[in-house]
């Protein structure tokens, strides 16, 4: 009987974890769409109060507010940004209120990485943190390296003065 009964409880939990997955990718594949069909409103609907979004320039690190006055302008034009995904893990927590996700993406910069954390609110998935990273093929890392010293340089200096 109590095999029984923890057999149940263990197909319950799985259950209940593939169905968060299932609800975070149709999330998730909601609002990349959102984005490519300038539906500003759609866009930012899943995002929690305190959401964070970190671009690929280092210097890109938005609160929600910020995230939303860089984004209007695009999404005002009728063309936001368009991410297709190739790949994506999504994993949660045992108990069910957290999750988090890392997946490929082909956009207009090619292959880029998405990475973020959901907190489950009211029943709902809402992103909380979202990182979008370019990728480097590493037989090209040298000659990015190359490109972006003089600019990423500077920033150091500058961040390692403020730390001061």
């Amino acid at each position: 009987m109590i095999k029984r009964m923890l057999i149940f409880v263990l197909f319950l939990q799985t259950a209940h974890a593939q169905n968060a997955e299932t609800n975070i990718h149709a999330l998730l594949n909601q609002w990349h769409a959102a984005a490519a069909q300038a539906q500003f409103e759609n866009y930012f609907k899943p995002l929690h109060k305190d959401f964070i979004f970190m671009g690929t320039d280092a210097t890109e690190r938005w609160d929600m507010a910020a995230f939303k006055a860089f984004a209007k302008p695009y999404f005002d034009k009728g063309k936001a940004w368009s991410f297709t995904t190739l790949e994506r893990k999504v994993y949660v927590t045992s108990d069910g209120n957290y999750a988090w996700f890392d997946e490929l993406l082909q956009t207009q910069m090619k292959i880029c990485r998405g990475s973020g954390v959901l907190l489950k609110t009211n029943n709902q998935w809402q992103l909380v943190q979202y990182v979008l990273s370019v990728t480097v093929p590493n037989d090209c890392i040298d000659a990015a390296i190359k490109i972006k010293a003089p600019i990423e340089d500077a920033l150091i200096e500058s961040l390692r003065n403020k730390k001061q």
